[in-house]
């Protein structure tokens, strides 16, 4: 079954965001002539991975090449990880993915694994924000901690990612550097920023962790405020402290990548990843992480596959016992 066929069968509870519903959708149609090129999105609209494969879409059109994206969500990414795997020898479909892929594949049943595909590269690092709406009591970083240590049941978190992603993985870090038992606070997990926001909004949950970059629109508003954020020095696009200047000794950092299918030749992995050491090479790109409040950190090929099994470890290693079991 083809990602097409998948796509049209779920077409009614999946959104596909570059057309409407039909026989066949827009996503697909390609132009006369054109190479079609698929971004899998395995999370919801508005999240960070949607955000990234919109950009990627962006910097990379060109006259003989069409970029389209597919949103198939679900299980922290781990429903996108299954469809790749069965696209055996496609090379003209793409995953976008990150340490959120990695944290759900260590607490969620799969029948898939990063071995199952192949990794091409990992392409941005992005800071991680402490986030809270703006008609809350806590105004501070510090005022978070003292909340946090006085009672930490009467606080509900929540990311955009499953407890070992980016989002779940920065409040345990946060909450060991102030000497909290992270299981402590309920955290809640959503598929990306867009369901996210309202629960952060309505005051269904108290304090959200996560990508800088899904949020930057609210926090401009100022319907939303940043507490600190994630990174060793602060960043143009968010007038917020870091961690450690505000007397919490983290720095740590989400990153997003693309995996593509298995049973690529060589040369087909290769134009991947000469595809994305162009993008990053030019100044659009460069534009749009300076935009995004990214950063680039592109590795390619065995570098890559490294690094993923670096991040299956840390994350293993950083989760409670109980979780890791």
């Amino acid at each position: 079954m083809s990602v097409r066929t998948a796509a049209s069968a779920l077409c009614v509870s999946v959104a596909v965001l570059v057309g409407a519903c039909g026989s066949e959708p827009a996503v697909f149609a390609g132009s006369a002539g054109n190479e079609r090129v698929r971004f899998v999105v395995p999370s919801d609209a508005g999240g960070g991975y949607d955000l990234t494969a919109r950009n990627l879409t962006q910097a990379l059109a060109s006259d003989d090449t069409d970029f389209d994206v597919v949103v198939l969500p679900g299980s922290g990414g781990v429903v996108g990880l299954g469809r790749l795997a069965l696209e055996s020898g496609d090379p003209d479909l793409a995953m976008v993915m990150g340490l959120g892929l990695i944290g759900a594949l260590e607490t969620t049943e799969s029948d898939r694994t990063i071995a199952d595909v192949t990794p091409v590269a990992k392409l941005l690092e992005e800071p991680e924000v402490v986030l809270v709406p703006d008609n809350s009591p806590i105004r501070t970083m510090d005022d978070l901690v003292s909340a946090w240590r006085a009672n930490p049941a009467e606080l509900s978190f929540a990311g955009g990612s499953a407890e070992g992603g980016a989002d779940g993985l920065f409040r345990i870090l946060l909450a060991r550097a102030i000497g909290v038992d992270a299981s402590a606070s309920r955290y809640r997990q959503f598929e990306g920023g867009g369901q996210l926001l309202p629960a952060l909004l309505t005051g269904e949950v108290d304090v959200a962790t996560t990508g800088v970059s899904e949020y930057l629109d609210q926090i401009s508003a100022g319907t939303v405020r940043a507490l600190a954020i994630s990174s060793a020095e602060r960043i143009e696009v968010i007038d917020a402290p870091t961690a450690r200047e505000a007397g919490v000794d983290v720095v740590f950092a989400n990153w997003r990548g693309l995996l593509v299918p298995p049973g690529l030749t060589q040369e087909e992995t290769d134009v991947w990843i000469d595809r994305i050491r162009d993008l990053d090479a030019s100044a659009a790109w460069q534009d749009i992480l300076t935009r995004n409040g990214w950063r680039s950190s592109v590795l390619t090929d065995s570098e890559f596959a490294e690094f993923l099994t670096e991040q299956a470890a840390f994350v293993h290693e950083t989760l409670p016992v109980t979780n890791n079991s």
